[in-house]
């Protein structure tokens, strides 16, 4: 049983964010910039955020090539370049609102390797950077083969390079550490280990109510927890997509720098110093990776490493580190769900792989909802 003290000061709020990713965190700091008085509550289901946004590979990217293309299989042409868009400026909303140094932003720029499988995608390339001049301004894609030698990659597999140079890499354990360290500052108030049990709602609040049987009310709630927000609302159109992540130890002489996808982006690895973060491989067991289990799965995680081996480091000697996984939320098409749920209940959610990109954005959207409402 609660005390009078807890009642009067811990129960109540203006704002109930429910997730602590980089979306909550950043629909949180939206609404307390826009306006400081309103009292702002996050609760988290763990002692760190459960979805991705700190067991990713730390990719400040927008959609590889092949990826954009691929996507235009489910997208109209105007809607992949919102989706671009939309990244590009979530991205340069993290970085204006931490700091590069703060979120570890290194840009060394991005690289696409191309197998035989992709090149048909190369015909489109001129096509995709045509479209996305309206952004950019100047061409985002270009061949650079001469670079397969000096990265050192098998060329029997490997038989074109796409470079972006817009692609960069981040530090995303200090981007959320410090985004979190910014909320604190900001007085938004945070509670770790706060499961929710179920979301009920009146004319007059929303209580929230939690599976340690304890009841927070807000005036409006957020839900920003992604693939795990069908266990409150079991309707909603978004599967869960596990990610698996390796991290070699140090390698001597680590050929390339910069961050690099293949497959559509389905399978992408990365330098942090000299260690390569290699993550991916949904593609090869996609019902078995619809799941919000965080167990590694062996079979992809093997593909990883014979990837590794026999790819992108033939000729070096090198050990697995450390394995983890990541859960991602995705839909029919890569378009996130921002939209209210109910009177006083409002959904960004589903981000589609991309949240490190887009999480800043959706968080404004959000919170510009919210806001809209009080």
């Amino acid at each position: 049983m609660i005390s009078f003290w807890e009642q009067n000061s811990f129960i109540h709020y203006d704002v109930i964010v429910v997730g602590s990713g980089i979306t909550g965190l950043s629909c949180a700091a939206h609404i307390k910039e826009s306006n400081p008085d309103l009292d702002i509550l996050v609760l988290e289901r763990g002692i760190f955020p459960s979805g991705a946004s700190t067991k990713n590979a730390g990719f400040a990217c927008f959609g590889s090539l092949t990826e954009l293309v691929s996507d235009l299989n489910t997208l109209t042409t105007d809607q992949m370049l919102d989706l671009v868009e939309l990244r590009w400026n979530g991205l340069s909303k993290l970085r204006g609102r931490l700091g590069d140094e703060k979120i570890g932003f290194i840009n060394n720029g991005g690289y696409e390797l191309i197998s035989t499988k992709e090149e048909s995608a190369l015909e489109r390339l001129d096509f995709i950077n045509s479209e996305l001049n309206s952004i950019f301004k100047e061409d985002v894609f270009q061949l650079v083969n001469s670079k397969i030698d000096e990265f050192g990659f098998n060329k029997e597999f490997v038989r074109q390079l796409v470079i972006n140079k817009f692609e960069s890499q981040i530090d995303t354990g200090a981007m959320m550490r410090n985004l979190l360290g910014y909320c604190q500052q900001l007085g938004i108030n945070l509670i770790n280990g706060t499961e929710i049990e179920s979301i009920d709602e009146n004319d007059e609040q929303v209580n929230v109510v939690t599976k340690s049987g304890l009841t927070f009310t807000a005036k409006e709630v957020a839900i920003t927890t992604n693939a795990f927000t069908k266990k409150l609302y079991p309707d909603l159109t978004l599967n869960p997509g596990r990610g698996i992540v390796l991290i070699t130890d140090p390698i001597e002489d680590l050929p390339f720098q910069g961050t690099f996808h293949y497959d559509e982006g389905y399978y992408y690895f990365r330098n942090y110093g000299n260690q390569v973060i290699f993550g991916g491989g949904r593609n090869l067991d996609v019902e078995g990776e619809t799941t919000t289990s965080f167990d590694v799965n062996e079979f992809i995680l093997s593909r990883l490493k014979q990837l590794l081996n026999e790819v992108i480091l033939p000729n070096h000697e090198y050990k697995i580190a450390h394995s983890w996984a990541g859960i991602m939320a995705f839909g029919e098409n890569k378009e996130p769900i921002v939209k209210p749920h109910s009177q006083h209940v409002t959904l960004g959610v589903r981000m589609g792989g991309m949240g490190v990109a887009i999480g800043s954005m959706i968080g404004e959207q959000l919170g510009n909802m919210i806001l809209g409402k009080l």
